[in-house]
């Protein structure tokens, strides 16, 4: 099936997508999406998933949503930062980001956040290469995060961004987290199962 948001720039370079989250066509399409990255990764890479919001308000909680709903599931093939008990937001990215390059100095880093965008993308999960820039769509001048990343647009940008972010529908945010979930956790797992065999 053909996606007007389905683009490869070019043969060297992964997939990147833009599909909606309520196609059931979209669930192989972003996992293939998410295993064309992650295969890039050195041999033996640890891969880290960064999940960054807040559950303060229900645009911005996409990313810890994604975290707690993996936290769930069996994380051995990477290490998870960012759940709604312990969500990674503003106002401790830099200190969780330095506790990562601890950790884990040579990881690959997987970031997975909300974003703003036009009424015609809402419920579009974006799957890209290099890092997401939190806070963009509220104009915060955050550190970038991730060798790759996954955002769901959850709602319109451009005119009172926080307004908007609070008055965004949790039926979407959660719909948008299980399919970011459970396709990120299915590519990571049969990523590093390729890797293994």
């Amino acid at each position: 099936m053909s996606y007007p948001f389905f683009q490869r720039p070019s043969s060297s370079e992964p997939t990147m997508v833009k599909l909606p989250y309520d196609q059931p066509e979209s669930f192989p399409l972003i996992i293939n999406a998410c295993m064309e990255h992650i295969k890039l990764r050195a041999h033996h890479q640890p891969i880290a998933v960064v999940c960054i919001g807040t559950d303060r308000s229900t645009g911005d909680c996409l990313g810890p949503l994604v975290g707690s709903r993996l936290e769930r599931m069996d994380t051995y093939a990477y290490h998870l930062y960012g759940t709604l008990a312990e969500p990674v937001h503003a106002v401790n990215l830099q200190q969780k980001l330095q506790q990562l390059n601890e950790q884990l100095p040579n990881a690959f880093v997987i970031a997975v956040d909300a974003c703003l965008g036009q009424s015609t993308s809402v419920g579009l999960i974006q799957v890209q290469s290099g890092p997401v820039k939190p806070g963009a769509g509220v104009n915060k001048q955050l550190p970038p995060v991730g060798d790759m990343h996954l955002t769901g647009i959850v709602n319109i940008g451009g005119f009172m961004e926080y307004f908007v972010l609070q008055n965004t529908r949790l039926h979407l945010v959660m719909n948008m987290a299980d399919i970011i979930a459970d396709s990120l956790h299915q590519a990571i797992i049969r990523s590093v199962r390729a890797y293994e065999a």
